[in-house]
């Protein structure tokens, strides 16, 4: 089976890159919408989080990923060993994220679960799908913060319903294609759905951010309780 390949270039992010916390073990930021965790192979995606970072802290890497439309929270690790110390509490499950996100239509329930496997397909790339037999378990849980309506320009209203979502498990993308499998996609999500309904083909970002972050620093012990408000 052939692969698609990957040619998403991605433009110019002029948003700077906000430095919550720094001490000589790790850095906690926020990353901007529309700027790439790891820089791509093609030289024109060569601007990320890792690549404006390691000028200003040498030998930092990235413990996680967030989509390039994603934005909000992130921790990075200042050298080989509080990375692998960060990793394995990800790969133990120990860290609690959560975020915040507005989706298309009114959810019916005020909180639910999404437990639906997800596989890679290199035919689709870069879209995953929803597959019970290859797939890698994935479960993320959902609480609606508020339903709303937005005005659009020609007066017609948009219905949205703000939630918070927490990931139990890491997949990629698992947050936008859960939300579709609920008959709700993020707003702006292009791969997933969140710009088809008549009014949000022009949403300006997708409308997903990492607000909250729970993890313990792998020198003092100390919990690490961060928040970034959402910007939308």
């Amino acid at each position: 089976m052939s692969t698609i390949p990957d040619t998403f270039i991605a433009p110019p992010c002029h948003d700077k890159i906000e430095v919550l916390y720094q001490d000589d073990h790790l850095v906690l930021i926020n990353k901007p919408s529309g700027l790439l965790s790891l820089s791509g192979k093609n030289p024109q995606n060569i601007d990320s989080v890792h690549h404006r970072l390691v000028q200003r802290f040498p030998g930092c890497t990235l413990v996680h990923r967030l989509d390039f439309g994603t934005s909000g929270l992130m921790v990075v690790a200042r050298n080989k060993a509080i990375n692998a110390a960060l990793c394995h509490q990800f790969s133990q499950r120990t860290v609690t994220k959560v975020y915040s996100a507005l989706l298309c239509g009114h959810l019916d329930n005020d909180e639910g679960v999404i437990d639906a496997a997800i596989a890679k397909d290199p035919a689709l790339f870069p879209l995953m799908s929803i597959c019970a037999l290859n797939g890698k378990p994935a479960r993320s849980r959902y609480r609606v913060i508020e339903r709303f309506y937005h005005t659009l320009e020609n007066k017609r209203l948009l219905p949205l319903t703000r939630v918070a979502l927490t990931p139990e498990t890491g997949r990629t993308h698992q947050l936008r294609i859960h939300c579709r499998e609920l008959g709700h996609p993020i707003l702006g999500c292009d791969l997933y759905g969140g710009r088809l309904l008549p009014g949000t083909e022009q949403t300006p970002r997708l409308m997903l951010h990492a607000s909250e972050l729970d993890f313990v620093h792998p020198i003092t012990d100390a919990w690490i309780n961060a928040r970034h408000a959402s910007p939308f």
